[in-house]
């Protein structure tokens, strides 16, 4: 079998904290092989995004196939995925070449705010893309923005799993990094009952491409063989420690530290 091979399909980051770079140092650090399908090249920094240049759908596919049939994947992370016609060629591509495990982060905006999907391309997302998933990860405010439910409780996170679950995919993780408190809780739910993540709020500003992290890192973990609700406990424990030894870089929001398993203390 040889080393687990994942591919991310996502945007770029000038800034190395989120995107391609944060998953690819995610994927190094967890000990699976990465490999990468750019989306879009976003002009980025720890204080925002100044531009944003979508590559080509057909482009988008031609990557993916490349890399499957010369090396193969065992599974898919998908992140920023700018507009309807992107997502269209990846859920294409999904389907063409039977990729069995995707991981599917709706990324809609960046840590500083800036949006990265457009709200008139979300129906997208849920019609093509969601169905085909092994798990989606939206946190609060995307959840919100796929199904409509406000969000206050944990019991709101309930419903919403429950809703974005009818879309077809086979779990949900709703992430409560966006409640307030000192204790959060992620929501994971799979169709026959809820599992909740229960962990520390850590006061730190330096949370940028946390999403993006936490995805590749389920995504690595099920590469690797481990079963859905593990590599979930798994992930968020890899992110809790990077956060816990993120990086002040930057003028804005800083990166996680991926690579906290070795270098603790940088």
């Amino acid at each position: 079998m040889g080393i687990p091979k994942v591919l991310t399909v996502a945007g770029s980051d000038s800034g190395g904290g989120a995107g391609i770079q944060a998953d690819l140092k995610t994927f190094t650090a967890l000990g699976v092989f990465g490999m990468s399908a750019i989306t879009s090249i976003t002009v980025q920094n720890t204080v925002g995004v100044f531009g944003v240049w979508d590559l080509p759908p057909e482009v988008v596919y031609a990557q993916i196939k490349v890399v499957v049939e010369d090396i193969g994947v065992d599974v898919v992370k998908t992140g920023m995925l700018s507009h309807s016609a992107i997502v269209e060629a990846v859920a294409k591509a999904i389907k063409d070449f039977n990729i069995q495990k995707l991981v599917v982060d709706p990324v809609m905006r960046a840590k500083s705010g800036d949006p990265l999907l457009k709200s008139s391309d979300e129906l997208a997302l849920k019609e093509l893309l969601i169905p085909l998933a092994t798990i989606i990860t939206p946190n609060i405010p995307e959840a919100e923005a796929l199904t409509g439910i406000k969000i206050k409780t944990v019991e709101d996170m309930e419903q919403a799993c429950k809703a974005l679950y009818s879309l077809g995919t086979k779990a949900v993780l709703v992430k409560g990094g966006h409640m307030e408190g000192d204790r959060l809780v992620d929501v994971l739910y799979d169709g026959s009952g809820f599992e909740y993540l229960i962990y520390e709020r850590i006061n730190t500003k330096n949370t940028h491409g946390t999403g993006c992290t936490l995805a590749s890192a389920i995504a690595s973990y099920l590469a690797k063989g481990l079963e859905l609700k593990e590599a979930v406990k798994k992930a968020r424990d890899y992110v809790q420690g990077a956060i816990k030894h993120s990086l002040s870089i930057g003028k804005g929001h800083g990166p996680l530290n991926h690579m906290w398993l070795f270098y603790p203390s940088l």
